[in-house]
């Protein structure tokens, strides 16, 4: 066995599934946010676990908290590991313990708060990863790093912009790629004074030297004992609280990374990976097959199309489209759309089972309907000559049964929107 695939096996990993989703709302109204539809036919979860497989890490435990019954659903319905196999995806849901007597307070905290399940863990590293993140990665690369620099944290960086850098965690590094700084989100110029990273070592790392701040990614490699030592604090959070107490105490590396990679924790973010999707050369593709991302099996026939035009579309499987004008679009499972035009919109498609209303139009989209830079929840039932197209350039409102975030227009889950009805 290779040297990668021995360390693979020394790794569990820890995925953060509970937070609110409070920015992606509506969207997190009724799921958590790493159960949200993405890419026609995935959750976000899928991402991370599948990044995970194919590192060769398949010892996985998903922390849930909020609106998880889903997330619950999906996890135990996709990852069935064979009988053979020594992989699983287990889920740690937010309980009253004798360590805990609250909801999760952070994501350190929700680590303390299972401390005895990682305790007993039969491994040397623990690979803490965010479930909202639109990436494809190789994590013994970061694993490889961590062991040759002996470190006892490794935090995953990526560079980026002046403007970017406000949103995320600041590390600051030596010519060793060690961080001896490390600032959560420094929005004024004076918080982000000193952490530029110098054009030589951007240049030593492959990266382009106009990105001179290093982000954290939430990639978290720790040495197992670190781990357990750090959570004894009552520190609540990996990136606020735990990274910049450790960075002065402990040999805290840098793991640098130069794909894509995508934060798609807003309305606005999350759209604008949909249409990086259907580009002629996407950025990043569902569609390589060197690098699987894997979902739960559906077993549905394919999309049956009649006199329609398609142009940079994503579609998935069982949808039926007829007389239809597509572009630069994501359709989701099971979609039925008749007589329409789309732009610029991701539909997430149809339950297998979904809420009656009488009286209400079918769902799916209607005869003589435009949509346009929308996002269209599942079993959203949009009637005959609806307009969905925001030609006010509204930035933030809401309206029975959608609302506007960001610019873009959000019909949510099981939404109803009326014949004739112009948003």
């Amino acid at each position: 066995m290779s040297f990668d695939h021995d360390l693979a096996h020394s790794v569990s990993v820890l995925i953060l599934g509970g937070g609110r989703g409070a920015r992606l709302y509506p969207l997190t109204q009724l799921r958590s946010k790493p159960a949200v539809p993405v890419g026609a036919k995935y959750r976000l979860i899928d991402i991370s676990i599948s990044n995970a497989i194919n590192s060769g890490m398949e010892q996985m435990h998903v922390l849930t908290q909020f609106n998880s019954v889903s997330l619950h659903r999906h996890i135990n319905r996709a990852y069935r590991f064979g009988a053979f196999s020594k992989g699983y995806v287990q889920i740690l849901a937010a309980q009253q313990t004798p360590h805990g007597q609250s909801w999760f307070q952070g994501t350190a905290d929700a680590v303390r708060q299972n401390i005895n399940v990682f305790r007993d863990l039969e491994c040397e590293y623990v690979l803490v990863l965010a479930g909202d993140h639109m990436y494809r990665m190789d994590y013994r690369q970061l694993l490889r790093d961590h062991v040759e620099h002996g470190a006892d944290i490794t935090v995953s960086v990526k560079p980026c912009s002046e403007s970017e850098i406000a949103g995320f965690g600041a590390a600051r590094v030596d010519p060793s790629g060690r961080i001896v700084e490390f600032r959560e989100k420094p929005a004024s110029a004076a918080a982000r004074e000193g952490m530029q990273v110098s054009p030589a070592m951007l240049e030593a790392k492959g990266a382009r030297s106009d990105l001179p701040f290093l982000a954290s990614m939430g990639i978290y490699l720790f040495n197992k004992e670190a781990l357990l030592t750090v959570l004894d604090s009552k520190l609540v959070d990996f990136g606020r609280d735990i990274i910049p107490a450790e960075v002065g105490r402990r040999r805290v590396q840098a793991h640098f990374f130069k794909g894509y990679w995508r934060d798609i924790g807003t309305i606005r973010a999350f759209f604008d990976a949909h249409m990086d999707l259907v580009k002629p050369e996407p950025p990043f593709s569902f569609h390589d097959r060197s690098w699987p991302i894997y979902t739960r099996p559906r077993y549905l026939p394919g999309a049956r199309l009649s006199g329609c035009r398609f142009n940079h579309v994503v579609l998935g499987e069982g949808s039926r489209i007829v007389d239809c004008e597509v572009e630069d679009s994501v359709i989701g499972l099971r979609s039925d759309i008749r007589g329409a035009k789309i732009s610029r919109t991701l539909i997430m498609g149809v339950d297998s089972h979904y809420p009656d209303f009488p009286g209400a139009p079918p769902v799916g989209v209607g005869e003589g309907s435009e949509i346009r830079d929308a996002i269209i929840d599942k079993n959203a039932r949009i009637g005959r000559n609806v307009r969905i197209v925001n030609e006010a350039g509204v930035q933030e409102t809401d309206g029975e049964g959608w609302a506007i975030r960001e610019g873009v227009i959000v019909v949510p889950k099981n939404s109803v929107i009326p014949d004739g009805t112009v948003i």
